[in-house]
């Protein structure tokens, strides 16, 4: 009798563990959406809301059209990408990859990005963080601080007319490699910018700009 009940057992506990596995995912049209601390989801998406990820959060994919997404201390998440809206990486949060048009980037202290960083309109910062793949803008700013590290390279698109017009901004990207940081890959800038290299900074090839070196711990 035992012999018999024993497949039973192992073949209940297969069937619960696959049920366990398959993970939560949130869709909405008008709203943001919160999550809770440590658990895993699949897919996040809104149109008109922001997302956020609580601590030690895992998510597949994370997106919305209008609004903000906050990933807080050591969440996950394999992509996020926003149109109108910010993307804000709590420390030691990870991400496969982050894009945004209009709205900044920041990487928190021990934050991570295994692949590319793209924005349009909007800043990016790192504050002791890396990202592992390309950092691309057009009307962005971009600062390197407290040892931070591209494996990639940083890229200044040209701006077409419509982006170089938008909300009437015409000032130049301000490109500012900070205190012990680096990027390793080469720099290109295909229109004017102004580019700050830190004096303990490594960088790689530079193409389009002069870079200034600086020293001490303020920002140029």
């Amino acid at each position: 009798m035992r012999t018999s009940i024993l497949p039973l057992l192992v073949l209940i506990t297969f069937a619960g563990s696959a049920a366990a596995e398959r993970l939560t995912s949130i869709d909405k049209v008008n709203g943001s959406i919160r999550t809770e601390q440590g658990r895993a989801y699949d897919s996040l998406e809104t149109v008109n809301g922001s997302v956020t990820l609580a601590a030690q959060v895992q998510a597949e994919s994370v997106e919305t059209v209008n609004g903000s997404i906050s990933l807080n201390e050591g969440a996950r998440a394999e992509s996020v990408e926003t149109v109108n809206g910010s993307i804000s990486f709590g420390a030691s949060s990870q991400a496969g990859s982050a894009e945004t048009v209009n709205g900044s980037i920041r990487l928190d202290r021990g934050a991570a990005v295994q692949r590319d960083v793209e924005t349009v309109n909007g800043a990016i910062r790192l504050e002791a963080a890396t990202i592992g793949g390309d950092v691309e803008t057009v009307n962005g700013d971009i600062t390197l601080l407290d040892g931070s590290r591209i494996a990639g390279g940083i890229t200044i698109e040209k701006p077409s007319t419509g982006w170089f017009n938008w909300g009437g901004n015409t000032r130049l990207p301000k490109i500012v490699i900070g205190p012990d940081s680096e990027v390793v890959g080469p720099m290109v800038f295909k229109r004017e910018v102004e580019l700050f290299v830190h004096e303990s900074a490594r960088i790689g090839r530079v193409e389009g700009a002069e870079a200034k070196r600086y020293s001490g711990s303020d920002l140029p």
